[in-house]
């Protein structure tokens, strides 16, 4: 068996089910987060029903058959996890799913029509879906814990700015610990008056003819 995949079915089978579907979605965020199957099986049912049906979207997610792409941020959000993106409109592929490409961590991997977790480089999945390495990511789901800690690097060295455009932190408190954040209050400046303008005199009133008459 190959070092960088292991077969992992996310608790599955444990769970009592049997036979293949397309539940790669629930399997590699049960892997990833080490949530039971059954309850990220649950979530993702539950979110579902948020979703809007139209003319290019009948059916809605189901965690047995397929996710759509809205109901998985929402889980994922929901477990505080954070998303990065590895490819932009014109960037092409600049990660591929390979140890060498990837952070170090626990990571849900969106590549083409797929989910997969990877751990520390390793494919959790039940079956190798790296295509030797060449298959590109579009981006994956960190833990917030260390989302912040561990960059990634390969995406550094080949894309600065669109590494710096990724990269997400997590916000740092802006007050003392023990001490409730509250809206900040501006400084008042000191008043400063205007200096006092003289009012123009006003032109003398032009006398009518009955008072030049009698003037």
């Amino acid at each position: 068996m190959p070092k960088h995949f292991r077969f992992n079915d996310g608790g599955r089978s444990a769970s009592g089910y049997r036979g293949k579907t397309g539940d790669c979605v629930v399997r590699s965020i049960a892997i990833a987060t080490g949530l039971p199957y059954q309850h990220i099986y649950d979530l993702v049912n539950r979110s579902s029903v948020y979703e809007r049906t139209g003319t290019r979207k009948r059916g809605k997610s189901n965690a047995r058959t397929g996710v759509y792409k809205s109901t998985i941020k929402r889980v994922m959000n929901s477990l505080g996890w954070v998303w990065t993106p590895t490819m932009q409109i014109g960037s092409g592929c600049t990660v591929h799913l390979s140890a060498d490409e990837l952070p170090p961590g626990r990571l849900v991997v969106s590549v083409s029509k797929h989910l997969t977790a990877v751990v520390d480089g390793v494919i959790h999945d039940t079956h190798d879906c790296s295509r030797r390495g060449t298959r590109c990511v579009y981006g994956y789901w960190q833990s917030p814990t260390t989302s912040g800690a561990q960059p990634n690097r390969y995406l550094e060295r080949i894309s600065p700015t669109l590494s710096s455009a990724v990269t997400t932190r997590l916000p740092q408190p802006e007050h003392a610990e023990g001490e409730r954040a509250g809206p900040r209050k501006q400084k008042s400046l000191p008043r400063v008056d205007k200096p006092h303008r003289p009012r123009p005199t006003p032109p003398p009133k032009r006398k009518s003819f009955l008072e030049w008459l009698f003037s």
